[in-house]
């Protein structure tokens, strides 16, 4: 393809994703024009199968919406492109190491060379002149040697520096690939991983823990009356919320969309409803304000389930006793803690 065919079909890619921002009306932001313009080149199947499935059942594509296409198609890819060039300019520091300690190695290789010629020369008799020949050889072979021990040296100076900083990075973009980018809690890959950790250490030790999950209360009409931007700081505000409840070894992450979970290691489930009800406190005690217009919109509710790990649970079956929990919670009224064992109260009665 010549550079003319492949600015034209960028250029058509372009406007294509120009025009389906136009034509649903969402915000021209970058993150939007990357969606579309990947969408448009069909590249990411993956992604367009998301949004064809999201289009024909609901419709259209809410802003939230595209903020879960994105972390599941698109950031993830970006973090896997950081760390491969990361990890690049790392094997190339490597390759220029080993590139100077071979010429170190071939260096030490002719002086022992020269010293094995000296000594062998030096083992006749010598006239004057002929001995310091030899000695100037020596001296011009040490000087070599020590010249190529100062580069190596040097360089190997410089390499310890660089690969420091480029593991920092490495560390950076790992923290960043496990965390929620507009919360900065932690993302649900966190999230699934130290729940596996924790159920692999309940079995091992007998210990147990338990799993807060919690939903914001009508949080789909909250966002489509006052807007995404707005209901993007509901969120940064239940987040600050676990933030401020959890401590030590607890996780809080974000679950996906309006849904957080917390899991509480070594806590017995009324202890853990204790937290929970903290947290729901401290998001309803927030009075919520348009940055924009100093506007005031009232409180936020969340309903949370509380359930404790028990001997035999699968991380599904764990989650699903907490998820009942918080339809029960929300069929309760909204804005309230319900625990398992009130949970299996209810069933009791009804049986």
């Amino acid at each position: 393809m010549s550079d003319h065919d492949e600015f034209a079909r960028t250029l058509a890619n372009a406007e294509t994703a120009l025009g389906q921002i136009r034509a649903l009306g969402h915000q021209a932001t970058p993150r939007n024009f990357e969606i579309w313009y990947t969408y448009a080149t069909g590249h990411n199947q993956a992604l367009n199968q998301s949004i064809n499935e999201t289009l024909v059942g609901e419709g259209r594509l809410t802003e939230q919406d595209l903020g879960r296409i994105y972390d599941k198609h698109l950031s993830a890819i970006r973090f896997v492109d950081r760390i491969d060039e990361v990890g690049a300019r790392i094997i190339g520091e490597i390759d220029q190491v080993k590139s100077m300690i071979s010429v170190a190695i071939d260096s030490a290789d002719h002086y022992s060379k020269s010293l094995s010629g000296a000594k062998k020369e030096m083992s006749n008799p010598l006239e004057r002149e002929q001995l310091r020949l030899i000695v100037e050889t020596l001296v011009r072979a040490t000087k070599e040697v020590e010249e190529a021990n100062h580069s190596l040296q040097k360089r190997l100076v410089d390499s310890r520096q660089e690969i420091n900083t480029l593991q920092e990075n490495l560390e950076v973009v790992r923290t960043e690939s496990l965390t929620d980018p507009l919360t900065t809690l932690a993302n649900r890959k966190f999230f699934e991983d130290a729940i596996t950790r924790m159920i692999e250490e309940a079995e091992a030790k007998g210990t147990s823990f338990s799993v807060v999950l919690t939903d914001i209360d009508q949080f789909k009409k909250f966002n489509d009356t006052y807007g995404h931007l707005t209901g993007d700081q509901v969120l940064r505000l239940v987040a600050m919320a676990l933030k401020q409840n959890v401590k030590g070894q607890d996780v809080a992450a974000r679950y996906g969309g309006e849904e957080f979970v917390v899991l509480l290691p070594k806590t017995a489930l009324m202890a853990a409803v204790t937290v929970a009800d903290h947290i729901r406190r401290a998001v309803m005690g927030k009075e919520l304000m348009r940055r924009s217009t100093g506007e005031t919109l009232g409180r936020v509710t969340i309903s949370l389930g509380v359930a404790s790990w028990q001997k035999g649970d699968t991380v599904a079956a764990l989650l699903e006793r907490a998820d009942s929990c918080l339809y029960a919670a929300k069929r309760a009224g909204r804005n309230c803690v319900i625990a398992e064992t009130a949970l299996d109260a209810s069933v009791a009665q009804v049986a």
